[in-house]
């Protein structure tokens, strides 16, 4: 299951049941689990942890940061279990910068030539459309969606269950829930489809919708429109909880509406 013209570190610790296509080249700081695929001309080097069944497609990229600041510092990359990186995709190792590690999750999908910066982190069942790319430092929570060609500046945060359309550039964090769209990104409503996907009766989209006017639709400051959604719509949904976590948390300032 290895092919014998890949390039493969003996101090690299490879799981009995992988494999591995020819030109590969994997150093010796290298951990990967039981039932990776690893296709031809892959390039992973440095203090890199690939968990169980990942899935790396040719001329992928796990190397050290893009980053002037970088010495040449043992930076890491863990990625969870059940991923796909399709064809040249680039993941960078942490900055000392930041946490010194750059971490993805389980069950995402990384489409063509996306990209994952130093000190990024990305949790579970998020799609990366092809091209899209984060900056450093950026945190991508679950099942959120970004299309093809979105940009993410350094810092920001996009909320779980979020979807940014193609060609998006994010300056600021994007709250829960929300669909967002343009350059400089902005708040067009409720991602509706990917929240009944993932299980969300109309009486929660409804909810939400309420609390979507409130934040964006009101002329409300965001503190009064927190406190109204909190003492108003919480005890209906209680998923919103989470959204007024996110907003109180934002360093960035969140995306308004258009």
């Amino acid at each position: 299951m290895i092919s014998k013209l890949a390039i493969i570190d003996p101090a690299s610790k490879i799981a009995d049941n992988v494999t591995l296509g020819p030109y590969s080249i994997i150093g010796p700081d290298v951990e990967i689990g039981e039932g990776t695929w690893i296709g031809p001309h892959v390039v992973i080097n440095g203090l890199v942890k690939i968990g169980r069944d990942n899935k790396i497609f040719q001329f992928a990229s796990f190397d050290e940061p893009q980053d002037k600041k970088y010495k040449g510092e043992p930076t890491r990359i863990e990625i969870g279990d059940r991923n796909v990186f399709r064809e040249s995709c680039t993941v960078s190792r942490g900055t000392v910068q930041g946490e010194g590690l750059t971490k993805i999750g389980s069950d995402n999908l990384f489409m063509a030539y996306v990209h994952i910066a130093h000190d990024c982190i990305v949790g579970n069942h998020t799609v990366f459309s092809n091209n899209a790319s984060l900056a450093g430092h950026v945190v991508v929570h679950d099942h959120v969606t970004l299309g093809g060609f979105v940009g993410v500046h350094q810092f920001c945060s996009i909320g779980e269950y979020s979807f940014c359309a193609g060609g998006s550039i994010v300056l600021k964090d994007v709250p829960p829930f929300m669909m967002v769209s343009g350059f400089p990104a902005q708040a067009f409503g409720l991602n509706s489809v990917g929240l009944k996907r993932h299980g969300f009766t109309d009486e929660m989209l409804n909810t939400i919708k309420r609390a979507y006017k409130m934040l964006y639709r009101q002329n409300l400051k965001l503190e009064e429109a927190l406190e109204k959604i909190e003492k108003e719509l919480v005890p209906e949904c209680a998923q919103l909880s989470r959204l007024i976590e996110f907003v109180k948390l934002t360093e960035r300032g969140i995306i308004r509406s258009c």
